[in-house]
């Protein structure tokens, strides 16, 4: 019991010093990317959609805008499929480093999320989860995972694929499930300060790739 509420402060603590580090360090860079976005499509810069998160309880979770506000196809899907149509050259520069996502370094001050744990889903994927599956409701969503890292180019996978939110929902989301279900059988500390980092590795390679 000890161990567990020690486990549970060092990694709040380790939350609110990495997303407040982030924040003080990368805010003229949110600034400037807000700003890029709100010139390119005349919009607002934010994305709030809202997820599922601890315990099954909903809640906003914020990103910077990476997609056209006009309708251009793919309407009705939740998950991006190879060269969507409705991504903007800013929403595919900031996708690429990963860059969309700092705005959740405020849902982590929040409380709503961890750095490290599962990504939190939409509600009509969460409707198909088993009883197993649903295990990963019983902590903070977070903003990066082990599937994150094995899945990070599943795009390129669902664009080959006739009917991608069915290869999504019955073979992708499962493996990740999976994936996570054993990351919270062993989960720890250093655990996730070794998925935070592999995480910053990959982006950083990433992105290297692109550029080369």
């Amino acid at each position: 019991m000890l161990k567990r509420v020690l486990d549970a402060v060092a990694k709040r603590g380790m939350d609110i010093t990495l997303a407040g580090a982030g924040i003080a360090l990368s805010w003229p860079i949110m600034a400037a990317i807000a700003l890029a976005i709100s010139l390119e499509d005349n919009d607002s810069p934010f994305y709030v959609q809202e997820r599922i998160g601890k315990n099954g309880e909903p809640f906003r979770l914020f990103k910077f805008r990476t997609m056209t506000t006009r309708e251009v196809g793919k309407e009705g899907m939740e998950i991006t499929v190879g060269v969507d149509p409705r991504i903007t050259k800013m929403g595919k520069i900031l996708r690429g480093a990963r860059l969309d996502e700092l705005p959740q370094l405020f849902n982590i001050l929040k409380g709503e999320m961890s750095v490290v744990g599962p990504r939190p889903e939409v509600a009509r994927y969460v409707e198909h989860y088993t009883q197993e599956q649903l295990k990963v409701l019983t902590v903070k969503p977070g903003l990066t995972d082990p599937a994150t890292l094995a899945y990070r180019h599943e795009a390129e996978r669902l664009a080959q694929s006739d009917s991608p939110e069915a290869l999504y929902i019955n073979e992708i989301m499962p493996e990740k499930l999976a994936m996570n279900l054993e990351y919270l059988a062993k989960r720890n500390t250093i655990l996730d300060v070794k998925v935070f980092l592999e995480t910053v590795a990959a982006v950083l390679v990433d992105h290297s790739e692109k550029k080369s």
